[in-house]
Parts: structure tokens; C-alpha cells; sequence
């Protein structure tokens, strides 16, 4: 089975794994993950089924962190165990088609309509040991005011960095810290080079791709994929892994303490 998280197919993501893969950032010591948005914070937005547990399962913890412990599992390794916080800002939220449509606020009327219980998390927060030793942070809302989709994170190591955004996703900063002390900075990569992961597909050198060239990447893939024989990431297992985080992620904000995720 393939999973399409297709945030792994950002040539700025590769390219992150590359430098890591080939010994550039050196042992990793922190993690430090956001997916921050905005979309909600209206109090009129409508009770849309992302709302209540009974059919997201979660908040933004799930929605958004999937995408996050994803990228992490990628990009760093396995997690260990995890500690976790949230909370909901807004408790109740008129309910679709009083007079708000699904994704938009209802406008003056909305005050008037009847309401209904959220019934997940707005924002979490989490702290987590990597199998590997390296520590992380992840923070994932829908109350980040002026944030529509920043998917962000940052990778420290012994050797160098890397951080990334995807409101900037054809850039990619990095810091060698092997250079001498003058010359030692964060720089911008622009990946929009041919020798980049996925772009000698696409355009001459500096002509940007966007996100939807990411589920391209992912279809190529897999298609390549079959026709070699090959397996392909992420798998049904990587997804029943990055599950097993965000499950024991809500068991702990429920109970106040760190658990194994191993044992999720």
C-alpha cells in the first residue's frame, strides 16, 4: 500500500534528505516542527465535521501532525515517546447551513444560530525523544492569525542545519557549520536547479514549481515504482507508525504523561 504524503516530494524536503543522507548536518540533535493555520479563528466559522471527534478523530494534533511526524519519521527517524498538550479555544460554532456555509463564517446572522460543541483540540503541542537520541518539538493550530499553510521545520545537527517552509517551498536554508567561522551563515538555496531532486522534469533553472507539482512527483514515483518491481515510501507501515505517535499523543494530553509510542 503507498501513502501519499506528498510533502515528501517537495524538492526542498529531498534535498533536506540529502544533505542529511550524505553526512553534510551530521549527528542530529533537535527537531523542531510547525504546521501552522488560520482558518478557524473567526468564532462564527461553522461546526464543520473537522470539528468533532466523532468523524476527524482529532484536531489539528491529527490533521496537521501527520503531516509533521511524517516528515520527521523522513527526515530524522523513528519516535520514541512523546508528551503532549492541547487545548480548544472556541467551544461551541454555529452549525452548518444555519447560516454559514461549510467553509466560510456565517456572516451578522451567524450570532443568531443554533450551536453545537467542538469536540477536538484547536492547537497542540508536543515534546518528543527520537530513537536515535535527537529531542523534538511539534506545534500544530488553526489559530496561527496570518498563517494560511506554513508546514515548517527545522533540523539542527553537529555538522550543519537545514530549515524549511512551505509558504516558500522552492527554498530550502542551510548552514555548514565545517566552513570557517567568517565564512559560516545560513544561506537560501533556490531549488530550482536540474542536479535538484525532481526538477530537470520541469522548468529551466529558476522557474518555480508549486504544491501541486508534489502529487505529480508522488504519482511518478509510484507508477516508476511498480513498473521496476520496487517498494515505495511511505507505506502502509509508515502510516500505521506516524499513527501510533499521534495516538499516544492524545492519550497523553488526556492524561498528563509521556508515553512510549512503541507500545501506542
Amino acid at each position: 500500500a503507498y501513502l501519499n504524503h506528498n510533502y515528501r516530494r517537495v524538492p526542498a524536503v529531498m534535498l533536506a534528505r540529502h544533505l542529511i543522507d550524505s553526512g553534510r548536518i551530521g549527528r542530529i540533535f533537535h527537531w523542531r516542527g510547525a504546521y501552522l493555520q488560520s482558518w478557524i479563528i473567526d468564532p462564527e466559522f461553522p461546526l464543520t465535521w473537522h470539528l468533532q471527534a466523532e468523524h476527524a478523530g482529532a484536531g489539528p494534533l491529527w490533521d496537521l501532525g501527520s503531516h509533521s511526524v511524517d516528515l520527521a519519521r523522513f527526515l530524522v527517524g523513528e519516535i520514541e515517546s512523546v508528551q503532549s498538550l492541547t487545548t480548544t479555544f472556541i467551544k461551541e460554532r454555529p452549525l452548518p447551513g444555519a447560516t454559514a456555509g461549510t467553509f466560510q463564517a456565517g456572516g451578522l446572522q451567524a450570532a443568531a444560530a443554533p450551536r453545537g460543541k467542538v469536540t477536538v483540540e484547536d492547537a497542540a503541542i508536543m515534546a518528543v525523544m527520537f530513537e536515535n537520541g535527537a529531542v523534538g518539538s511539534f506545534e500544530s493550530t488553526r489559530f496561527a492569525t496570518g498563517r494560511k499553510n506554513a508546514n515548517r521545520f527545522e533540523i539542527y545537527g553537529e555538522k550543519g542545519a537545514v530549515s524549511f517552509d512551505l509558504e516558500r517551498l522552492n527554498e530550502l536554508e542551510f548552514f555548514d557549520a565545517t566552513l570557517p567561522a567568517g565564512e559560516q551563515g545560513f544561506r537560501t538555496i533556490l531549488v530550482t536547479e536540474a542536479e535538484h531532486p525532481y526538477i530537470a522534469a520541469w522548468w529551466p533553472p529558476g522557474h518555480v514549481i508549486g504544491y501541486e507539482h508534489t502529487f505529480t512527483h508522488a504519482v511518478a514515483d509510484f507508477l516508476q515504482a511498480v513498473a521496476a518491481n520496487r517498494p515505495i515510501h511511505p507505506d502502509f507501515e509508515d502510516g500505521v507508525a506516524t499513527m501510533r505517535v499521534l495516538e499516544a499523543a492524545k492519550e497523553s494530553a488526556a492524561t498528563g504523561t509521556r508515553l512510549d509510542c512503541r507500545q501506542a
